[in-house]
C-alpha cells in the first residue's frame, strides 16, 4: 500500500510540475525612453506578484510570467507602463518621460485632476525636483521653484521660521500664511515634514482652486502628498548627508583703541567736568595709546564662530501588492548650530497603508509622528520687552577690550545690560529650550457603491504639543525689573505648556458620469462633501522667581520648587468649530472646453450666529485653442496651449477664539484692592459683530507645450480683492489692547511667468532649464473711518515710535521715519555760547533738539518737512515723519539648471528678488549711543569717518574754525544722541540674487550595482548659501526679525546669522 501511495503522490508531483512548467512563458524584451536609446535599470514586475528583474545595460530584460499576466515597467522620472503580454514572447516598450506628459494626475482640493485639463491656478514640485538637493524640511524646498510664492528663511536658526506667501496676502494684521494640508488633512505648517516623505507639493493660487476650501484659503493653499506604497516588491530607500557650516557674515567692529578713544570722547560729551565713567575703567586719556597693542576679543567669533554640523538620515520601505500597500519611513536630523550653545534635532515617523478588502471597497490608514527637540538659543521670536533673545547684538555691542571690572554696577536698572556682561555669559543667563511633539492620524473608508459612484469617509486626530523651559540668570534686564523686593537679582523662570488637539470628519460623494452620457466628447464628474473640524487648545504658564544665585538653567529647571511662585496662567481657549458643505463639478468637451465649479459654505464658532456662515463659490473656464480645426498647421511645433479664465472667493476667519464675548483668564498674580483676583479680563476688548473676511479673486492664465514637450510653461495674470478686514484694532485707553474690527479692504494685483526648456535630453546627456519671475502689486483700498493709522515695531522699545505706516491709496509694508539730511555742520550755527555751554544755530536753520537732544556741529541733521506754506516750522518734531521706504519687491523669482551627464548630474537653483527695501535696524543700533555708554559700534563710525569732537590734548573743541578743519575729510555725523532715530540712511535696497545651492552628484551605473542586489545608488556633495550679490551692507538681505504682527515685515535687528554650509550625502535604493 506504501508503495502505491508513493508512486501516486510522484505521479501527482510530475503532474504538478509538467503543469506549471506549462503554465510558466519566458518573456524577454528591451525597454526604450521616447528617443529611443536604452532605459538602463528600469523595473519589469509581474503585476499581482513579487516577480521582477530589471533591465541591462541594453534596456534588454528576460521575466518568467504565469500563463497571461500582464507586466508592469517603471523607471523614475518616467510613466509607469502596464503591459499585456497574451501570447507574446518578445516585447518592445517605450516608456514616456513623466516631464513631457500632460496626463499626469495634479492633486486638488478633495480629488485630482489630469494635468492638462486644469482650470485654475496651480503649481506643482514634484519628488523628483524635491530629491535633486537634500533640505531640512519641505518648506525649503520650495524656494525660488514658483511664481507667486515667496519663501523666505526669516533667520539662520535651525528652527527659524519658513515664511511663504502666496500672491502677496491680502490680510493686514493677520497672518497671511496659506492653509496647509498634508495628505488631506489640515495642519500649522510643514517644516517639520522632511522632504525625503513627500510625494509631491501643489499651490493652488486662485479661488477657483482654493475655494473648496471656503474659510481657510484665502492666502492659498499649499497641498502636500506623502509618498505610498506601491505593488510590486519592497523597495528600501535609505538618504544620509553630514553638512558642515560656518557663519556667512559678520559685522566690522571698532578695534579696542578707537572703541577706548570714542568712550573717552563719550564721557566729555555727557559731563566733561566729571570724566569717571571712563577713568575708573580704561585708565587716564594719557594712557590711551597702550590700547593700540591690545589684541580685542572678537565675540562674533566666541558666539557664531564655531563649525556647525548637520547629520540627516532616513530610511523609507515601500511595497505591497494589489490589495495591500504600505509605506513605512523613519528621519533622524541631529543640527549642532553655529551659535554657541544651540542645537536642534528631530525625529520623525511615518506609516501608510492603503488596502482593497474587496474589488469596490478601500480602506487607508497613515500615521505621522515628530518629535523636536531645540536647546539653546533659536529663533529670534521676543515678543516682549523682557524676552531679550538677542545675542547678536550684544556680541557687536560688547566692548572688545577685557575689562573685569566693567559689569552690571555700572548702569542702572533699565540699562541695556547687553553691552556691559560678557555674552557668553549672557547666553547661558538667557538660556531655553523647546520641546515639540506631533501626532497625526488618519484613516479613511471608500466604497464604489455602483459603477463611478464613490462613498468616502475620513478621520482625523492631531495632537500638538509644545513645552517651552525659558531661564532669566542674573545678567537679564528681566531679573533686575520684574520680580519684587527679596527675589529681585535672583534668577527666575518661566515655562509655556501649550497643548492642541484637533480632529477632523470628512464625508463625501462623487460620480463620473461617463457611463450616461455614453460619448467620449463629454465628460462630467461631480464632488459633494460635508466637513467638521473641532480644534482644542490649553496654555498653562507658570513663572517663578528667587531662585538662589548659583542656579543655572538646567538646575532651575529640575528644582522649581526651590523659586517663589510668582504667576500662574491657565487659559483654555473656546473650542474652534468649522461645519463645511461643499461641491464641485467637472464638465470636459472633447478635452477642448473646460468648465469647474465650486461652491463651499462655513459656519466658523469665531463669529455670533447672525455672521456664522460663509459662502464661497467660484468658476473656471478654459479653452483649448491648440484643439481648434484652425490650428492644424501648428501641431509640428505646438503640443498644447490652453486659455484660462476664473473667478471666485476664498475666506479667512484666522483671528483667535473667543472674541465675541468678553473672556477671562485664570492668574493668580493680579491684585485688585489689595486681594488676589484669580480670574482677570483678557486684553482684547470683544466685538460680538465680527464677520467673514473675504477675499475675490479673478484669474487669467495661457499655458503652453511647445516642440515635442521640450518648452512648457505659463503666463498668469491676477487681481485680488480681500475686503471686511480682520485686523486688531488699538484701543488705548479702554484698559485694553486691541480690539478684533472688520473695517478695510486691500488689493493685491499681479503677473506670473513660468517656464521649462528640456534643451537636452539623450540616453547617457541631459539639460533642463527652469525659471519663474512673479509681479505683485499691493494697495490699500479702505480702513474704514481712518485714511491712515501707524504700527510700532517695538525693536527699540518706545524710542521710535510709529514706525510703519498704512494708508489708503498706499501699499502694506511701508516704513515711516525721518528723512536724513547729513549732519549739522559749523557753519549751520552762529556761535558757540561759553556761558550756557550750547551752540546757537543760525536762523533758518531747524532745530532736532526734541529729536536727537543737544545738538551740536557734528549732530545728525533731520529735514525740516514743509507745511501748507511750503516752509518747515524750524523745529525737527512728529510732524516731520514721512514715508521712506517700501518693503514690498518690484518682482522676484528663481531659476535653476539641472544637468547629466554619463552618471553625472549638476543641479543649481537661485532666487532673487527686485526692488524690496529693507528697514536695517542693526544699522541704527550699531552706530549711536542714545542713552547708553560702554558699548562698541560698527567700523561706518570708525575714528576718520565720525565726526570728532576731540582735541589733541583731550579736551573738547568749540572752535569753529578748528572743528570744520578737524573734520574736512570725515562724512559721518557723531554717535552721541539721546535717543535711536530712525532715517532713510536705515532704509536700504534689499535687492538680490542668491545662488542658494549648488549639487554635484555622481549615480553608479547599473551594471556594477545591480551585481549587489543594488537599484541605484548615487553620491553628491552640495553647497547651501553659495553667494549672495546685493548692495545691502547688514548681514542678510532676507532678515526678518520682529514677526509679532503682519504690519512691521522686514525688520532686521539681531537676528540669528545665516550660516553657509557644505554637504556630503548618498542616496541608495534597493
Amino acid at each position: 500500500m506504501k508503495q502505491q501511495l508513493r508512486r501516486a503522490s510522484m505521479a501527482l508531483v510530475m503532474t504538478m510540475v509538467c503543469f506549471l512548467a506549462f503554465a510558466q512563458k519566458t518573456i524577454t524584451g528591451t525597454v526604450k525612453d521616447s528617443s529611443g536609446e536604452a532605459v538602463i535599470g528600469a523595473s519589469v514586475l509581474e503585476k499581482g506578484t513579487q516577480n521582477g528583474v530589471v533591465t541591462d545595460f541594453d534596456g534588454n530584460f528576460t521575466i518568467k510570467v504565469s500563463g497571461k499576466n500582464p507586466i508592469v515597467v517603471s523607471y523614475i522620472g518616467m510613466k509607469t507602463q502596464t503591459v499585456t503580454v497574451g501570447n507574446k514572447t518578445k516585447l518592445d516598450i517605450t516608456l514616456e518621460d513623466e516631464a513631457t506628459s500632460l496626463n499626469d494626475l495634479v492633486v486638488i482640493g478633495y480629488g485630482t485632476v489630469r494635468k492638462k485639463d486644469l482650470t485654475g491656478s496651480v503649481a506643482t514640485v514634484n519628488n523628483k525636483a524635491l530629491a535633486e538637493v537634500p533640505v531640512a524640511s519641505a518648506s525649503e524646498a520650495l524656494t525660488g521653484k514658483m511664481a507667486g510664492v515667496q519663501v523666505t528663511t526669516t533667520e539662520g536658526s535651525p528652527d527659524a521660521e519658513v515664511k511663504i506667501r502666496v500672491r502677496g496676502g491680502g490680510s493686514i494684521t493677520q497672518s497671511n500664511d496659506p492653509l496647509y494640508i498634508v495628505d488631506g488633512f489640515p495642519v500649522e505648517t510643514i517644516s517639520d515634514i522632511p522632504a525625503t516623505d513627500i510625494e509631491d507639493i501643489t499651490v493652488l493660487k486662485d479661488a477657483s482652486s482654493t475655494a473648496i476650501y471656503g474659510s481657510r484659503g484665502a492666502n492659498g493653499v499649499i497641498l502636500v502628498t506623502t509618498k505610498s506604497g506601491k505593488s510590486g516588491k519592497v523597495n528600501v530607500s535609505y538618504n544620509a548627508y553630514y553638512s558642515w557650516k560656518k557663519i556667512a557674515n559678520t559685522f566690522d567692529v571698532l578695534d579696542t583703541y578707537d572703541y577706548a578713544k570714542w568712550q573717552y570722547e563719550l564721557a566729555l560729551l555727557k559731563n566733561e567736568n566729571d570724566l569717571g565713567s571712563y577713568t575708573q575703567y580704561f585708565g587716564e586719556y594719557q594712557d590711551l595709546d597702550l590700547y593700540k597693542d591690545i589684541e580685542g576679543n572678537d565675540w562674533q567669533d566666541v558666539m557664531y564662530g564655531r563649525t556647525g554640523n548637520t547629520f540627516n538620515h532616513n530610511v523609507n520601505i515601500t511595497g505591497g501588492t494589489d490589495q495591500v500597500k504600505y509605506a513605512f519611513s523613519y528621519a533622524h536630523m541631529n543640527d549642532k548650530a553655529i551659535l554657541l550653545g544651540s542645537s536642534y534635532k528631530r525625529d520623525n515617523f511615518s506609516l501608510k497603508l492603503n488596502t482593497k478588502p474587496t474589488k469596490r471597497t478601500t480602506l487607508d490608514f497613515q500615521a505621522r509622528y515628530s518629535d523636536t527637540d531645540v536647546y539653546g538659543g533659536g529663533a529670534q521670536d521676543a515678543a516682549g520687552a523682557y524676552d531679550t533673545d538677542r545675542r547678536l547684538k550684544y556680541s557687536v555691542i560688547y566692548t572688545p577690550i577685557p575689562l573685569a571690572n566693567l559689569d552690571a554696577s555700572a548702569g542702572a536698572a533699565d540699562d541695556d545690560l547687553g553691552n556691559l556682561y560678557n555674552p557668553v555669559e549672557a547666553q547661558r543667563d538667557n538660556d531655553m529650550e523647546r520641546e515639540k511633539k506631533t501626532l497625526n492620524i488618519a484613516g479613511s473608508f471608500g466604497w464604489e457603491v455602483i459603477d463611478n459612484l464613490r462613498l468616502k469617509t475620513e478621520f482625523g486626530y492631531d495632537d500638538y504639543n509644545q513645552y517651552d523651559k525659558k531661564f532669566f540668570g542674573l545678567t537679564t534686564y528681566y531679573v533686575k525689573n520684574v520680580p519684587a523686593g527679596e527675589n529681585q537679582n535672583m534668577p527666575a523662570i518661566r515655562l509655556i505648556d501649550t497643548n492642541r488637539h484637533r480632529f477632523r470628519n470628512t464625508n463625501t460623494i462623487s460620480y463620473d458620469f461617463k457611463k450616461l452620457l455614453k460619448s467620449e466628447d463629454h465628460s462630467l464628474n461631480v464632488l459633494a462633501g460635508h466637513e467638521y473640524i473641532i480644534t482644542k487648545k490649553r496654555v498653562n504658564t507658570n513663572e517663578a522667581h528667587g531662585f538662589p544665585v548659583d542656579f543655572d538653567a538646567a538646575t532651575a529647571w529640575k528644582l522649581t520648587s526651590q523659586g517663589t511662585p510668582y504667576q500662574i496662567d491657565d487659559v483654555y481657549s473656546a473650542d474652534d468649530k468649522l461645519l463645511s458643505f461643499f461641491g464641485r463639478a467637472n464638465y470636459n468637451y472633447k478635452d477642448k472646453y473646460l468648465l469647474s465649479a465650486t461652491f463651499r459654505a462655513d459656519a466658523s464658532s469665531k463669529f455670533a450666529a447672525g455672521n456664522r456662515w460663509g459662502y464661497f463659490p467660484s468658476a473656471a473656464v478654459a479653452w483649448r485653442i491648440s484643439s481648434e480645426p484652425f490650428m492644424k498647421g501648428t501641431k509640428k511645433w505646438l503640443d498644447d496651449l490652453k486659455l484660462r479664465f476664473s473667478y471666485g472667493t476664498a475666506g479667512n476667519n484666522n483671528i483667535p477664539v473667543g472674541q465675541l464675548s468678553q473672556t477671562y483668564e485664570l492668574k493668580t498674580s493680579t491684585w485688585v484692592n489689595g486681594f488676589t483676583s484669580f480670574w482677570a479680563p483678557s486684553k482684547t476688548m470683544a466685538n460680538p459683530d465680527l464677520k467673514w473676511e473675504t477675499t475675490i479673486t479673478r484669474n487669467v492664465g495661457l499655458d503652453f507645450t511647445l516642440f515635442g514637450g521640450k518648452l512648457s510653461g505659463s503666463v498668469e495674470a491676477y487681481l485680488n480683492t480681500t475686503k471686511d478686514l480682520l485686523i486688531a484694532f488699538p484701543v488705548g485707553g479702554t484698559g485694553y489692547d486691541n480690539q478684533y474690527r472688520n473695517m478695510g479692504e486691500t488689493e493685491n494685483k499681479g503677473l506670473e511667468i513660468t517656464a521649462t526648456w528640456h534643451a537636452i535630453n539623450k540616453k547617457n546627456v541631459g539639460l533642463d532649464i527652469n525659471g519663474n519671475i512673479g509681479f505683485n502689486k499691493n494697495k490699500i483700498k479702505d480702513l474704514g473711518a481712518m485714511e491712515d493709522f501707524g504700527w510700532n515695531s517695538r525693536w527699540a522699545s518706545t524710542e521710535i515710535g510709529q514706525d510703519y505706516w498704512l494708508a489708503v491709496g498706499q501699499p502694506v509694508g511701508q516704513i515711516r521715519g525721518y528723512q536724513c539730511a547729513g549732519r549739522y555742520e559749523v557753519s549751520d550755527f552762529e556761535r558757540y555760547d561759553d556761558k550756557t555751554g550750547k551752540w546757537i544755530l543760525k536762523e533758518g536753520v531747524a532745530d532736532a533738539t526734541p529729536v536727537i537732544g543737544t545738538v551740536r556741529p557734528g549732530s545728525l541733521k533731520i529735514v525740516d518737512q514743509p507745511g501748507e506754506d511750503g516752509k518747515g516750522n524750524g523745529t525737527i518734531g512728529e510732524e516731520d515723519n514721512v514715508i521712506i521706504g517700501d518693503v514690498n519687491p518690484d518682482f522676484s523669482g528663481g531659476f535653476g539648471i539641472n544637468a547629466r551627464a554619463y552618471g553625472f548630474d549638476l543641479s543649481a537653483q537661485f532666487n532673487f528678488s527686485v526692488g524690496n527695501e529693507i528697514y536695517n535696524a542693526n544699522k541704527i543700533e550699531f552706530t549711536s549711543t542714545g542713552k547708553y555708554q560702554y558699548r562698541n559700534m560698527i567700523t561706518e563710525m570708525a575714528d576718520g569717518k565720525r565726526w570728532t569732537n576731540l582735541n589733541a590734548d583731550g579736551t573738547l573743541c568749540n572752535d569753529p574754525v578748528q572743528l570744520a578743519e578737524m573734520n574736512k575729510n570725515t562724512t559721518m555725523w557723531s554717535p552721541y544722541m539721546s535717543k535711536m532715530v530712525l532715517t532713510d540712511w536705515a532704509i536700504e535696497d534689499a535687492s538680490f540674487l542668491r545662488l542658494n545651492t549648488l549639487s554635484l552628484g555622481y549615480t553608479l551605473p547599473a551594471a556594477i550595482t545591480k551585481k549587489a542586489g543594488i537599484n541605484s545608488l548615487r553620491f553628491y556633495v552640495t553647497a547651501y548659501n553659495v553667494f549672495t550679490i546685493t548692495d545691502y551692507s547688514g548681514v542678510d538681505p532676507e532678515s526678518d526679525c520682529i514677526r509679532t504682527t503682519s504690519l512691521t515685515p522686514c525688520v532686521d535687528y539681531s537676528g540669528y546669522p545665516r550660516s553657509r554650509s557644505f554637504v556630503v550625502g548618498m542616496n541608495l535604493n534597493f
